[in-house]
């Protein structure tokens, strides 16, 4: 069994992360910037004063990186978008280089990406790990984190870069707002409805995480979605159907949630199709492959 050192351990995909690794009997550590409510030893790291606890990394077998701030808190400004990228940047080079600079017995280093990695505007084109980067703000996020992330394998230490999909949560995340909306009867497709939403239900993602743990061959990029993208008004749909709702509403208009949102309305009038395959390949098994039984399981 491994001792796991997770970055954003308390936030929601990193706390279901800690409790199913404990279950599997992996040992677990924090890296945090204050100390929070957890069940598991925490270490203090401050990215911006480039400062982290002396003994953060001792006997750590495995890292995952999930530390980022939240893209959809609140408007891209510029600096706003600066704290994004920072963020990611600026803690994954701090990682690397306590991992030149200390004696340690980390093995296994795991980048939580994001399928934004692709663009925004992907179409009905399926998306796969040996595609380019798209040209928007969160693809060049992504690639940047990745670009951070790959050069850690120089000092000798397996690199795993997971590109996430949008995760679903019975608690946070993106599906939070929509599953509001849809219990009050007020479920409608956003924009075209036509932009695919490449999901994941949150326990299959952290499997997924234990997985490229686990799995001493798994290296490189690698999507974390379902097997089965859903635009965004067939996923409304579903959505409405689980909560016995009704969806009659129009499309929300796109240049309302421009307004609104500004240049972050792209999280909800963007996406693409994302191949499952490549996880698939390494013997990974979904619990949860269809929309459906995700959104029954998560709701």
């Amino acid at each position: 069994m491994a001792t796991v050192l997770i970055t954003g351990g308390t936030g929601m995909i990193g706390s279901r992360l800690t409790a199913m690794l404990l279950e599997r009997g992996h040992a677990v550590v924090h890296l945090e910037r204050s100390f929070k409510n957890s069940r598991v030893k925490t270490y203090l790291w401050d990215v911006d004063a480039d400062k982290i606890d002396d003994e953060a990394l001792t006997g750590a077998d495995a890292i995952v990186h999930l530390a980022g701030a939240n893209i959809g808190e609140r408007r891209w400004t510029t600096q706003r978008k600066k704290e994004i990228v920072d963020s990611r940047i600026n803690s994954t080079r701090l990682l690397h280089r306590e991992l030149g600079n200390n004696h340690h017995q980390v093995k296994t280093f795991l980048c939580a990406s994001a399928v934004g990695y692709y663009g925004s505007d992907g179409g009905d084109a399926i998306k796969g790990e040996a595609d380019p980067a798209g040209n928007d703000f969160l693809a060049d996020v992504s690639r940047q984190w990745e670009e951070a992330a790959s050069q850690i394998s120089d000092l000798g230490i397996r690199v795993v870069r997971i590109r996430t999909g949008v995760v679903l949560s019975p608690s946070g995340g993106a599906l939070e707002p929509m599953a509001k909306q849809a219990r009050l009867g007020l479920a409608a497709a956003l924009g075209s409805g036509q932009q695919y939403m490449s999901w994941i239900h949150l326990d299959d993602h952290c499997n997924a995480l234990i997985h490229a743990i686990e799995n001493d061959a798994i290296h490189g990029p690698y999507n974390s979605v379902a097997p089965h993208p859903a635009t965004n008004k067939d996923f409304t749909r579903t959505l409405a159907r689980v909560l016995n709702k009704p969806m009659f509403l129009p499309n929300a208009p796109a240049f309302i949630l421009k307004l609104v949102l500004g240049e972050m309305a792209v999280l909800v009038l963007g996406g693409c199709k994302v191949s499952s395959d490549k996880l698939s390949s390494t013997g990974f098994k979904f619990k949860y492959p269809d929309l459906e039984s995700a959104l029954r399981n998560v709701l």
